[in-house]
């Protein structure tokens, strides 16, 4: 995981605690099959995709309480 993505996911996502479940969850749902939502190299791994979908606005939070 490439710190600079997550500095860049922490300004989409401020609760880092959010952030980690966000990129968590994703990171699942690439390891089970589903497709990135990006265009993707080789060298970027699965936090990698999550981190910069965050970034990229393809992944937002939805749900009750949510002030993001």
């Amino acid at each position: 995981m490439k710190s600079d993505l997550v500095e860049k996911a922490s300004e989409v996502v401020t609760d880092p605690l959010v952030l980690i479940n966000m990129v968590s969850k994703r990171v699942r749902q690439l390891n089970s099959g589903r497709s990135p939502l990006i265009p993707t190299v080789p060298s970027m791994g699965a936090a990698d995709i999550a981190l910069q979908e965050i970034i990229e606005g393809k992944i937002k939070l939805v749900g009750e309480g949510v002030n993001q």
